[in-house]
């Protein structure tokens, strides 16, 4: 069981790295391009974490991102080994676990992350971000969402 949930990882992470190419082949060198009012497609190599943190740091931060990526990853397949039956928590880990590989790949295979997505509404950008980083905070609004609601079914059930 827990087969499906490496499975669906591995779908996120091909569909990560083909938007990723693609935005690659076609945004290189291009400006902007708007899509909507509020949404313009935009190549960013992000050499930092989330939001850019540490971009500007000599180099170092990408074996850190990197080996706190794989730790993460490993300890993901643990628990996926050991709770495949639960639907909703693994479904979350599957997502945070494809997300992060295909950040990973980025960074060993180009020193740095690539992102494409640019949302902004009033003269304020959110930072450009791709297919990983929406898997990654999918699944972790989803751990979220199951902490919530697991522990307070837990709870009713040992009323």
């Amino acid at each position: 069981m827990m087969w499906r949930w490496l499975l669906l990882s591995g779908v996120v992470v091909a569909l990560d790295q083909l938007t990723k190419y693609v935005a690659v082949a076609q945004l290189t060198g291009q400006p902007p391009v708007e899509v909507t009012s509020f949404f313009n497609l935009l190549l960013v190599y992000n050499r930092g974490a989330a939001f850019s943190f540490l971009a500007g740091a000599g180099g170092w931060q990408r074996e850190l991102f990197t080996g706190i990526a794989l730790i993460a990853s490993a300890w993901i397949i643990w628990l996926l080994y050991r709770h495949p039956q639960q639907t909703l928590f693994s479904l979350a880990l599957a997502l945070v676990l494809g997300g992060a590989i295909g950040n990973v790949i980025d960074r060993v295979m180009i020193g740095a992350v690539v992102d494409f997505l640019d949302f902004h509404a009033f003269g304020w950008h959110w930072p450009a971000f791709n297919v990983a980083d929406s898997a990654i905070t999918c699944g972790a609004a989803l751990l979220v969402w199951d902490g919530i609601f697991a522990g307070s079914q837990a709870k009713n059930n040992h009323k």
